[in-house]
């Protein structure tokens, strides 16, 4: 059970030091997603405060992945639709949005670490 609470613990760190960094320093990464100005910091700490809310279940599952399943089912689907999603935006990406192409494929490597740490939790706690 503990590695599958550290796998998790992994996952749920580097998802929430990505949305503290877009929360508290937005203006560093408008530019990668395209958006400029006072706008694009606000669409930016959006996008970080959407980071904090999704990660509710990874918590939930952080405390206990056997008794609390169903959050880290949750997580694992999350996370298994963010790459899904990632990877279509990218396949579909206009040319010309070299910035928006390298932003969608470090968060497609990003989710697709998160996606095998989570199901390998998932595995390890299945199995008992």
């Amino acid at each position: 059970m503990w590695i599958s609470r550290s796998l998790i613990g992994l996952v749920l760190f580097f998802n929430l030091e990505s949305a503290l960094s877009l929360l508290w320093h937005p203006q560093d990464y408008s530019g990668s997603f395209g958006v400029q100005g006072s706008a694009g910091v606000t669409i930016v700490r959006s996008i970080g405060l959407l980071f904090v809310m999704w990660n509710v279940p990874y918590l939930v599952a952080l405390l206990h992945p056997i008794k609390h399943r169903v959050s880290l089912i949750e997580a694992v689907a999350m996370q298994a639709i963010g790459l899904s999603g990632e990877t279509i935006l990218l396949l579909t990406l206009a040319p010309g949005l070299p910035e928006i192409g390298q932003t969608l494929s470090r968060f497609i490597v990003f989710d697709s670490f998160g996606l095998i740490c989570l199901a390998t939790a998932f595995w390890l706690t299945h199995r008992r």
